[in-house]
């Protein structure tokens, strides 16, 4: 068992090394070794390699490849650009026109992919050659871009969700369901932002609406059909009872490459290209993974979880409080950490005292996420902001971090919501269980 002192040290030398510019897994590699040779010595270290491997050799992980690898499909094969064009129609009428569709095309997109990044860059394509015509202000178009693709971690599937669930042996079906009503109250959020903005200052909005016809929105509908046979797949199949999520992972797949073929993008060429993908983020993924059980071991033989719970009981301060405590921490650490970073250091300490005070396993997966979704979008690290500015490929980065600004009102507002009211997490899959 290690004091109070020496676990506030270890936090410091994790900061220190995360801040000199060294990869996040091989820190938590590093921080872990050095814990354990100090509490145990050299002789610890040897069944490592054992355990490592049988935490990695997970079932759960299996999803995470499979859900990148749909993703990267339906992109390749345009089903996302013609989501986008189909839910444009359909929107241009409210305050605000077209920035309501970075919105939804995010949220449904996020609904099939389960990654913010996916989302940014795929909607950041197809959005921005329509905007400069209709002289959107491009902070805005840049802000809803990269807002909305923050719900790619939180409506489910979500990649992050799946993470949370195999670090902290959480139900991953009960965290996808859970992240719904928040996805959707958040993607609500953020379009209401965007109508009273467009009330206020109607020159954000451009300067005319998409002139489809009837006829032809209509028609589009159709374009809608897939992503929404996908999600229903997937989350069907899961609640149904007829798959677990990675086996509903694998249907999605099945699913992807349908469609693809449907649109006679399949070939040899786009399977490469997706595969690569795939492989590419996956690596990062389970690379930091690795570092993540790693920092776990080393913590539970040090007694570390214990020790943090029991010095914050000993406090006696309000659950609401502590809370508000960790907003303000993830704050201040999304301004150093990447999302996937941050969630995956900080969950092996905060988990034991959020059970400590009563709160849900699930219900802080959900909260961990909606604080990840504002490490995306917090400057000088948060990726959607480089994603979103690299597709644009014009103006600075400044434009980007001005535009996302009044998006992190709803964030707040929604951690607000789940914090003191924490049914609006847990109604649905306590009704889905029931």
């Amino acid at each position: 068992m290690v004091g109070i002192g020496t676990i506030v040290v270890g936090i410091i030398v994790m900061l220190v090394l995360l801040l000199s510019g060294l990869h996040v897994a091989s820190v938590m590699i590093l921080t872990a070794l050095l814990g354990l040779l100090f509490g145990f010595g050299p002789d610890i270290l040897a069944p490592l390699g054992n355990m490592m491997w049988s935490e990695l050799n997970s079932f759960i992980l299996t999803a995470i490849p499979l859900y990148i690898l749909m993703g990267e499909l339906l992109v390749q094969s345009e089903v996302a650009q013609r989501m986008y064009r189909s839910i444009s129609d359909w929107l241009t009428w409210l305050p605000g026109g077209l920035l309501h569709t970075n919105i939804a095309s995010s949220a449904m997109f996020a609904a099939i992919s389960g990654s913010s990044v996916a989302t940014a860059a795929t909607i950041g394509t197809i959005a921005f050659p329509t905007f400069r015509a209709q002289n959107y202000d491009e902070r805005w178009v840049a802000g809803s871009i990269a807002s909305g693709a923050t719900l790619g971690i939180l409506i489910p599937p979500s990649i992050n969700l799946i993470i949370y669930g195999a670090i902290t042996e959480t139900s991953i079906a009960a965290l996808f369901i859970a992240g719904f009503v928040p996805g959707v109250l958040l993607a609500l959020f953020f379009m209401i932002t965007i109508a009273i903005a467009a009330v206020l200052y109607p020159a954000i909005a451009g300067s005319g609406k998409a002139g489809q016809s009837s006829a032809g929105r209509i028609k589009r509908l159709a374009d809608l059909i897939p992503p929404l046979i996908i999600f229903a797949l997937i989350i069907g199949s899961i609640y149904l009872g007829w798959a677990t999520p990675t086996e509903a992972a694998a249907v999605g797949v099945v699913a992807a490459l349908i469609l693809a073929a449907i649109n006679r993008k399949l070939s040899f060429a786009m399977l490469h290209a997706s595969l690569l993908g795939t492989v590419r983020v996956t690596a990062m993924i389970l690379l930091i993974l690795t570092g993540a059980f790693f920092l776990n071991f080393s913590m539970g033989m040090l007694g570390v979880p214990g020790q943090i719970s029991s010095f914050i009981s000993a406090l006696d301060v309000e659950p609401l409080t502590l809370i508000a405590c960790l907003v303000l921490l993830y704050l201040v650490l999304g301004c150093f950490l990447d999302a996937l970073a941050m969630m995956i250091t900080t969950i092996p300490i905060l988990f034991p005292i959020i059970l400590e005070i009563g709160y849900d396993p699930v219900w802080f997966g959900v909260f961990v996420v909606i604080m990840c979704e504002l490490a995306l979008l917090t400057p000088p690290v948060g990726m959607n902001l480089y994603v979103v500015q690299g597709v644009r490929n014009r103006g600075q980065l400044t434009d980007v971090i001005r535009g996302v600004m009044p998006f992190f009102i709803g964030i707040l507002i929604l951690v607000a919501l789940i914090s003191i009211f924490p049914q609006i997490v847990l109604w649905l899959p306590q009704a889905m269980a029931g």
